[in-house]
Formats: structure tokens, C-alpha cells, sequence
């Protein structure tokens, strides 16, 4: 059952890549008492999350902050060292947090796991982006069409701040 707006959202544990190797982000410290915009991608350098999805966010992170946004997160189910290697190759480092949900428990657990087992990349989220203050979800956006990045967009996102 997919997480509907005015829900909390689940406790979940995410990793993260840092200079000092990997740590841990507790759900109740990313999103308690924060507005947070969080977007998720299938998997890291893959085409359309790499060169349509992650830039917008990027080049508009200044306008969604000014919005009154604590925190831009992005998370795939890929694990930390990837999620750290795409954060330097797209010079993204410093500016949004990468965030591996390795495991998919956080995705599974929201209801936005795809199994995309035919294209050989196992069990995925699925793209959509959402708003949470302080731990609930304000708005969710899901992809409906594989390979696109419209409804989950920063553009999107920045009409409903």
C-alpha cells in the first residue's frame, strides 16, 4: 500500500558516504522538526535520473530552499558507495544528500518498490518526489511513465512550495 499525504513516514535508517566512510541517517533526524524535499531515483547514473532528474534539483536547490526547505535528500536503492561516487560526478557533493536505501526497507516500506528484475536491476524505486514537514508527507509525486522525470520534478515541486 503506496504512503498517502497526511501519513507519517516509517523509521528507516539510510547510509551515506562521507570522507570519514559510511554512516548512518536516522529517519527521525532528517525529517523531525524539518521541512525536507526528498526525490527518488531507480539507480544512480542511470540515464534519465543522471541527465533529466538529479540536475533540476541541483540547479534549482537555491529557489527550493528560499522556499523555507531545510534539506534536499535523494535517495535510490543502490548502496552508499555508489550513491557517494554519483554525488562527486555530479558535483553535487555539499548540496543535496545522497542516500542509499541498499536494502529497499525505507521504498518497500512507503510502497513505491518496483520490481525491474527484467531489465536486470532487481527490485527499485520507483521516481516520484515528495515534501515532508516534520516526519509527514505534505505531497507526493510519482511517475507514471517509465523514463520520464516530469510529475517528480524540482519544477514541480518548487509550483507546490
Amino acid at each position: 500500500m503506496t504512503i498517502q499525504v497526511g501519513e507519517r513516514l516509517p523509521e528507516a535508517i539510510f547510509k551515506m558516504k562521507s570522507d570519514d566512510g559510511v554512516r548512518e541517517v536516522r529517519s527521525d533526524a532528517l525529517f523531525g522538526g524539518k521541512r525536507v524535499v526528498l526525490f527518488a531515483v531507480p539507480g544512480a547514473f542511470t540515464p534519465t535520473c543522471s541527465m533529466n532528474h538529479l540536475p533540476g534539483y541541483l540547479e534549482n536547490r537555491d529557489a527550493i530552499l528560499a522556499k523555507g526547505v531545510d534539506t534536499i535528500v535523494v535517495i535510490s536503492v543502490n548502496d552508499p558507495h555508489v550513491m557517494g561516487a554519483w554525488a562527486k560526478a555530479t558535483n553535487g557533493e555539499g548540496k543535496i544528500q545522497y542516500l542509499s536505501d541498499g536494502n529497499a526497507t525505507f521504498t518497500k516500506a512507503v510502497g513505491l518498490d518496483v520490481d525491474l528484475a527484467a531489465g536486470y536491476m532487481g527490485v527499485r524505486s520507483r521516481r516520484y518526489s515528495m515534501l515532508v514537514e516534520d516526519g509527514v508527507l505534505k505531497q507526493l509525486n510519482i511517475e507514471e511513465t517509465t523514463g520520464q522525470a516530469t510529475t517528480s520534478s524540482a519544477a514541480t515541486i518548487l509550483q507546490q512550495l
